[in-house]
């Protein structure tokens, strides 16, 4: 499935159905993450059930430290 995560057309695997799935898929499913979904902020709650579709339009916002 193709979608346009952080403005980058991305190839994901057909088994990133929901968005709870394409954050395992990224690896930031322990970290905290605000998710843009087709235009809309996603609350956590809703990241299990939203499921994905070809060419849905994704924004992953994640705090990184460093200094």
């Amino acid at each position: 499935m193709e979608l346009v995560i952080n403005g980058d057309k991305v190839e994901v695997p057909n088994s990133v159905e929901t968005i709870a799935h394409l954050l395992h898929h990224f690896e930031l499913q322990q970290k905290v993450v605000i998710v843009e979904w087709n235009a809309k902020i996603l609350e956590k709650g809703l990241h299990q059930e939203t499921k994905l579709c070809n060419g849905d339009k994704v924004e992953l916002v994640h705090f990184v430290g460093g200094g």
